[in-house]
């Protein structure tokens, strides 16, 4: 069968598009291929910087011919049925229709339609032109004096050759005759730009690639890579070094070349004081080299990097390694004066002091100068959250109030051996994330590698609120404006230099963690607080503007800070109760809490009055309407404190889905889990009952009579109750999936399924059919022993299994309700749950709701699959 071979040759395409961009024109044009009735069976593309190829094996010479009849109107319908009916079959007279008859709706025209296939060159031809000029390149232009024309030629850079060649094995191959503005194709290519500049003439894939590569040009770009790769390691090895490997940079180098040439160049060793992040980012994005280090030595660089040229010099390429180190020079110098300008003082000082004080920030050390003018300068976050100073302060109240919770997870009591020293493995995963462990990755390094021990349960506050202080300040740093990925590194080193406590260091680079599923999640307490208050910030404060996540657009990446805190929370075993730190988090955007929005008060007199609040379980009062921004000019969406956190906690359930998931959890279980047991209300402290709203410490205008917020009847209860809440608490929702995935997989669990969906099944139609259903079991109905030993399995089930889940040992909770199975399959054996007596089977309705509440306290076991 024929083989097709194209290749679009032009100036050079950027690199980070050839891939791409290979991969849509081989889409394009197997799929335009198809949909004209031809079949390949193969097909691969190529790129390289100057041209994009395609190699379609296979192909069929010619379409198929086509024969379809295409059903009209009735031979009475009005003309103007009859005229579509013509415009739709390409018919030019209804003479040219058939006439067939249906006994039951009479006569009816039928167009008879032929199609005689075509010869796949005609195909080809027709298709590749349409393909060109819609091309989806990101960017293009056009050139040229055609350019001028409405209509011309774009391309990602001007093209300048096609090659289209089709024919079989056995046969000459023909060229593909087509022509697009003055370029007509042919059977001609050409060799590397300086090697071998002359014209190549091309039969077939087989002799294109064979010439190319005579011509020095290597095709494949993956073996383009391997070149680049396996010469880069041998030649660092030569020089007793190792080279950084970076794959990122690799598949970029090797989208700028066509003829590998890798050499090694140098600069002078003082430029090794300069942080080696910042040396390899500066050798990475201004000259696409690979650093070296010597063997087994860390972190630490060598004076020497890679290079890989394009071109096969005369004098070995010295001239070339020469140039690069000297523009590699000129770089580092400037990387270097950045360093050493951000350890030395700002010019400013005398008016950073308002910020100073605001944040407790000592102006002889530069990272806190950094941070005072960061809020001096107002620099904005987003126009309806305010400025980064206020976001800082917002995020250090959070973190604060976290940190003790924080710790008393992950961090042993005052006077206790604490965290892990250097090179201690993390903890392990808990067994109620659902991962394999037989297949998990490597341990993460801990996130404090400084030497030092975790600090004490009695500092983790203080040090909490330091590091979120400073977690912004290198923003305004030298070095993270020439390089913005390397925010929250430099601080770290920044904070290091000028003594802060190795937990503050660590928490102001690993606070943006973990930035995607395969990053590492921050493991010490001062990280996890810092990092959890500045997730939470970010989601409470776009959910309160109404800038969610919509489809696939989530410009502000709420969906990774979301999942980023369900890993932090589970894989460090960290109890939190989520929506009292969704609450939390919106009191700190609301005023007199953050000076962002304020409420909408009821007064007792039916009017309403804007004000702030006085804590955060004023937001959740009776009389408490939706947020306000009036005074700032924002228009906000109807909402009130509930409905967003509510919401927000929805959210939150979809991502832990996606992460349970992804551990290899089962869908129906999680469903179940989340639809089972009870949901406590936020609320406030027992006894801690809030003043009036107050607007800058003022009480309301003597107009508007208000009880205070807190002490309005029907307030929701005790924080003392908040515990109860299964879904508000994410880890535990990871440990019950896990604790009832493994019962399901007894022989008791199965039939105790079985056996209560029986009974959800059995209520649910009788529910709907608004039977009666005693309130209370009565004993003193029932008729058969059946009833009575399910009656007391159950009450002692319910009472183990309501123990254990408040113990939280949700695996004796599964045992508790193992006990059922017998009884429920007996009941079902020997009681007709519908019998005559309505009294009686109102009662048995009444225990077959009892097995469903005793089952529901772990899960709705209706939603489990089988």
């Amino acid at each position: 069968m024929p083989d097709l071979l194209l290749e679009l040759r032009s100036e050079e395409i950027p690199a980070r598009m050839q891939r791409k961009a290979a991969g849509d024109l081989r889409k394009m044009l197997t799929d335009g291929l198809v949909e004209a009735g031809l079949t390949y069976e193969a097909a691969r593309e190529y790129w390289t910087p100057r041209r994009l190829a395609l190699d379609i094996r296979g192909v069929t010479a010619r379409s198929k011919d086509i024969s379809e009849e295409i059903k009209g109107p009735s031979t009475k319908a009005p003309e103007q049925a009859v005229q579509g009916f013509l415009r739709k079959a390409g018919l030019s007279s209804i003479a040219e229709a058939h006439v067939h008859a249906d006994p039951k709706k009479g006569d009816f025209y039928v167009a008879h339609i032929a199609k005689p296939g075509r010869a796949a060159e005609e195909i080809i031809a027709e298709l590749v032109p349409g393909i060109i000029r819609g091309f989806p390149w990101p960017k293009s232009m056009r050139w040229g004096p055609a350019s001028a024309k409405p209509g011309s030629l774009r391309w990602v850079r001007p093209l300048q050759s096609i090659l289209c060649t089709f024919g079989p094995e056995t046969e000459e191959p023909v060229v593909v005759d087509f022509e697009i503005d003055g370029l007509r194709s042919g059977n001609l290519t050409y060799g590397h730009r300086f090697h071998a500049p002359g014209a190549i003439t091309v039969r077939r894939f087989d002799d294109y690639a064979a010439k190319l590569e005579a011509a020095k040009v290597v095709l494949d770009a993956d073996r383009r890579k391997e070149i680049i790769l396996a010469d880069a390691r041998n030649l660092a090895f030569a020089n007793g070094l190792d080279m950084v490997e970076d794959d990122g940079l690799l598949e970029e180098v090797s989208g700028l070349v066509e003829w590998p040439v890798v050499l090694m160049g140098e600069f002078e060793q003082d430029f090794l004081a300069i942080p080696a992040e910042v040396i390899r980012l500066t050798i990475r994005a201004n000259q696409k080299c690979f650093v070296t280090r010597p063997p087994g030595a860390g972190e630490e660089l060598s004076n020497r990097f890679i290079l890989t040229a394009n071109i096969e010099a005369s004098d070995g390429g010295k001239e070339i390694a020469y140039g690069n180190g000297k523009v590699v020079r000129a770089r580092l110098s400037d990387a270097l004066y950045f360093w050493k300008t951000d350890q030395g003082d700002l010019p400013d000082l005398d008016q950073l002091q308002a910020s100073a004080e605001k944040f407790g920030l000592d102006l002889k050390k530069p990272l806190d100068q950094r941070m005072a003018r960061l809020d001096h300068l107002g620099v904005t976050f987003h126009a309806k959250l305010g400025t980064q100073g206020e976001r800082v302060e917002r995020i250090k109240r959070l973190a604060e109030e976290l940190a003790p919770l924080v710790a008393s997870s992950i961090s042993p009591l005052e006077g206790e051996m604490a965290g892990r020293p250097e090179g201690v493995a993390s903890r392990e995963a808990p067994a109620s994330s659902v991962r394999d462990r037989a297949s998990r990755q490597d341990e993460p390094t801990p996130s404090i590698a400084f030497g030092d021990i975790s600090p004490s349960r009695g500092e983790i506050p203080a040090l909490a609120r330091r590091a979120a202080v400073l977690a912004k300040a290198d923003l305004t740093t030298e070095v993270v404006g020439e390089f913005p990925e390397l925010q929250g590194a430099m601080g770290r080193k920044y904070a290091l230099l000028q003594g802060e406590h190795p937990s503050v260091a660590a928490a102001i680079e690993e606070h943006y963690k973990p930035q995607g599923p395969s990053d590492r999640v921050p493991t010490d307490p001062v990280s996890v607080a810092v990092a959890l208050a500045d997730k939470l910030d970010t989601l409470v404060g776009f959910w309160a503007i109404d800038e969610k996540p919509t489809g696939s657009k989530d410009p502000y990446a709420l969906r990774r800070a979301a999942l980023g805190v369900v890993r932090i929370l589970v894989e460090n075993e960290v109890r939190l109760p989520v929506q009292r730190q969704f609450l939390n988090a919106l009191f700190g955007l609301t005023y007199n809490g953050g000076d962002r929005f304020s409420v909408v008060w009821r007064a007792d007199d039916g009017g309403d009055f804007t004000t702030g609040v006085g804590s955060a379980d004023d937001l959740l009062s009776e009389r408490a309407g939706l947020l306000s921004s009036e005074v700032r000019g924002v228009e906000l969406p109807d909402h009130s404190a509930a409905e967003i956190i509510a919401d927000l906690l929805s959210f939150f359930h979809d991502r832990l889905k996606v992460y349970l998931r992804d551990q290899g959890a089962r869908h129906d279980l999680i469903d179940a889990v989340l639809a089972g047991g009870g949901s406590a209300p936020i609320s406030p402290l027992e006894g801690e009952m809030s003043a009036k709203p107050t607007e800058g410490g003022a009480v309301p205008p003597a107009s508007h009579s208000v009880t205070p917020p807190s002490a309005l009847p029907g307030i929701s209860p005790s924080r003392g109750e908040i515990g109860q809440s299964s879904n508000d608490d994410l880890l535990q929702i990871v440990r019950r999936v896990q604790a009832l995935g493994s019962f399901l997989d007894t022989e008791d669990g199965k039939n105790l399924l079985a056996g209560t969906k029986r009974a959800a099944n059995i209520l649910a139609a009788e529910e709907k059919k608004k039977t009666t259903i005693a309130e209370h079991v009565e004993p003193a109905l029932f008729r058969e022993d059946a009833e009575k030993t399910l009656f007391a399995a159950v009450n002692q089930a319910e009472k183990e299994a309501g123990q254990a889940i408040h113990n939280e040992d949700f695996s004796a909770a599964m045992l508790a309700l193992s006990a059922l199975r017998e009884p429920v399959d007996s009941f079902f054996e020997r009681v007709l749950v519908n019998d005559e007596d309505q009294a009686v089977r109102a009662n048995r309705l009444a225990l077959l709701a009892r097995i469903r509440a005793a089952t529901d306290q772990v899960a709705d076991f209706s939603k489990i699959a089988g």
